[in-house]
């Protein structure tokens, strides 16, 4: 399963991609308008820190699906290939997906709340669909069960090219869930991401190692120069 961070703050994704193997970072308008700079330059950043050759999803914000190409058109040339195009599952949405798949420009579904529309669009050959699994938590129905009848359509359905990127967690169970599941990707924040590894029986655990250590061979000593 790959592992991207859902967040544009450079900082935390420096530290993300220092300490964990991570595939790739997914933003969003809403994400890119914390931060108050313009969208471009602070994306450059990001694909700075990442390199060419990890994942950067970005998202179109228009209407109609005419906007949405043009669009896609600018986000690749200004991010590289490895980038891909988050284009909304809505019908103009769907509508820019052929054409962009006409284009051989890469893409993903995104704002999916209900399986079909991750059938649809897995079906106009997005590579990536995004359920976003707490907001459907929020409505009143489970997350993480819809993200998995999505993965079962794509994969009954032989879309072989297709698979989840899940994205709003609220949790580490939620990954978790997913994960043994097999899912393709997950995108998650850097919270959720240091809370993977950062229990405090984890922790405890290792400064006992490191306090027994110590009184076998000494203060600051480690196994390079005991």
């Amino acid at each position: 399963m790959k592992l991207c961070i859902d967040d544009a703050n450079l900082e935390k994704i420096k530290r993300i991609y220092e300490y964990y193997p991570i595939d790739g970072v997914s933003t969003n308008p809403t994400i890119l308008s914390k931060y108050g700079r313009n969208p471009y330059e602070l994306l450059k950043d990001i694909r700075d820190v990442i390199g060419e050759d990890k994942e950067l999803f970005v998202q179109v914000t228009g209407e109609t699906a005419d906007i949405m190409v043009e669009e896609a058109h600018r986000i690749i040339q200004e991010l590289g290939s490895s980038t891909l195009v988050k284009v909304p599952c809505v019908p103009e949405g769907f509508k820019a997906m052929k054409e962009l798949k006409n284009e051989q420009i890469r893409f993903i579904g995104t704002a999916v709340y209900t399986p079909m529309q991750g059938y649809i669009a897995a079906k106009a050959g997005a590579e990536y669909i995004a359920p976003y699994v707490n907001r459907i938590d929020n409505l009143g129905f489970d997350g993480v069960q819809a993200s998995k009848d999505i993965h079962d359509i794509i994969q009954k359905a032989g879309f072989t090219y297709s698979g989840l990127l899940a994205a709003s967690f609220k949790n580490v169970y939620q990954v978790l869930e997913l994960a043994k599941y097999g899912v393709k990707a997950v995108t998650v924040s850097p919270d959720i991401i240091e809370a993977f590894a950062g229990s405090h029986e984890i922790t405890s655990a290792v400064a006992q190692f490191s306090h027994d250590f110590a009184s076998l061979v000494g203060e600051n000593k480690t196994m390079a120069d005991c």
